[in-house]
């Protein structure tokens, strides 16, 4: 394995952190303040590519590399972490699920606009009130009714729901067949029946929006359904298993951008007479925050060099997303620290950086589904290693 960024890599790193410190950053106090990305910040970011990452060139996506889309949420997070977890459901949950196992005509209808800013973002629904983790335990049903499917339930903490066009929307089509029963359907959100709730009051990434999402006796066309019937599961856990990659690039953006604000802080404040850069405890704070931000960095960079190689990556995926957001809530706790009661204040940016990284090790898989998955895996086939 070759752990050098290409030549390429390394420009379009430059490209969005230069994009992100102009555009975002500044403006990141505001959007957690308003919790609401300013719409034409995010039609900026389509002339980049950064709305259709995962997108075939085919129909007008950017079709980047797992390492290089990686590289974008990254720094995407370390402007504002909300409005990457926004970028980051938009590209690898609502269009990846299209790219993966939509047929050309659904590719050709809903991929263009959503990755050229021309429409709006998509959405992937798999949650319910009652059925988190365990999405065995959904209740949504999708029935045949003559060439329509009536679908019926109610999904929650769906992210963009509110922003989409479209919501790929997990359903039991044959209940009976437990794991194989189930279906994945593209909802276009102006369909008949279905209700977005409000966004839900959250504790921070106030730029992303989670609602929930109701539907009541929505009729689709057959065409609807994604891929062949009883797959959605697999079809779920296989965009999962991506997503989770750029959930761990997401919170190394984050932890980045609290150990900066933690070092500027450092060398300005002084302490005891001298600055709290020379304090053995602060600088304890920091060597621990920076060698675990370039652990979780290379961590999830394997693991989106795997699946470029088009190598098993469930596992790696799914370690890099388990350590890089829990270091990334430390990383964030250590920069409080380092502020002191600043730290807390919301004048500081900090702040935010540690509501938002909190969510990191909840959404698209707890910490502890996490490791039951790695766990399974290393079961099967043993520990990670370097192929």
């Amino acid at each position: 394995m070759d752990f050098q960024l290409s030549e390429e890599q390394r420009l379009w790193r430059k490209t969005v952190h230069d994009f992100v410190k102009k555009e975002i950053k500044p403006l990141a106090q505001e959007i957690n303040e308003n919790e609401q990305i300013p719409p034409h910040l995010l039609k900026k970011m389509a002339p980049l590519g950064l709305l259709g990452m995962s997108v075939p060139e085919t129909y007008s996506g950017a079709e980047l590399d797992a390492i290089s889309s990686a590289i974008a949420i990254e720094e995407i997070a370390w402007g504002d972490g909300g409005t990457a977890l926004t970028i980051e459901a938009h590209n690898e949950l609502g269009c990846a699920a299209v790219v993966y196992f939509g047929s050309e005509d659904q590719k050709k209808a809903y991929l263009p606009p959503a990755a050229t800013g021309e429409g709006n973002l998509s959405s992937l629904a798999l949650t319910e009130p009652q059925a988190g983790s365990d999405l065995r335990g959904i209740q949504t049903s999708a029935k045949k009714d003559g060439d329509d499917w009536v679908l019926q339930g109610s999904k929650a903490w769906i992210t963009n729901a509110g922003a989409a066009d479209f919501i790929v929307t997990l359903a039991k089509t044959d209940p009976d067949q437990g794991t194989r029963g189930m279906s994945m359907f593209i909802v276009p959100t102006d369909v008949k029946g279905l209700t977005i709730a409000p966004p839900e009051k959250k504790m921070g990434a106030g730029g992303t929006h989670s609602h929930e999402v109701r539907y009541e006796n929505v009729r689709l066309p057959q065409e609807s359904l994604l891929g062949k019937e009883g797959e959605g599961l697999q079809q779920t856990l296989h965009v999962l298993d991506g997503g989770r990659i750029s959930v761990g690039a997401l919170s190394v953006g984050i932890a980045q951008a609290a150990l900066e604000e933690a070092l500027a802080y450092a060398q300005e404040r002084e302490s005891f007479g001298k600055p709290l850069k020379d304090h053995q405890a602060i600088q304890w704070l920091v060597a621990d925050a920076a060698t675990e931000i370039h652990a979780a960095r290379l961590m999830v960079y394997y693991a989106a060099w795997l699946k470029d190689q088009g190598k098993p990556f469930t596992k790696a995926g799914a370690a890099a997303k388990l350590y890089a957001t829990e270091m990334a809530e430390r990383a964030a706790y250590s920069a409080i620290q380092i502020h002191g009661s600043y730290g807390y204040s919301r004048e500081y940016p900090v702040e935010a950086m540690y509501k938002a990284a909190r969510l990191m090790t909840i959404g698209e898989g707890t910490s502890e589904i996490q490791r039951l998955v790695i766990a399974r895996r290393v079961f099967e086939d043993g520990p990670l290693q370097i192929p």
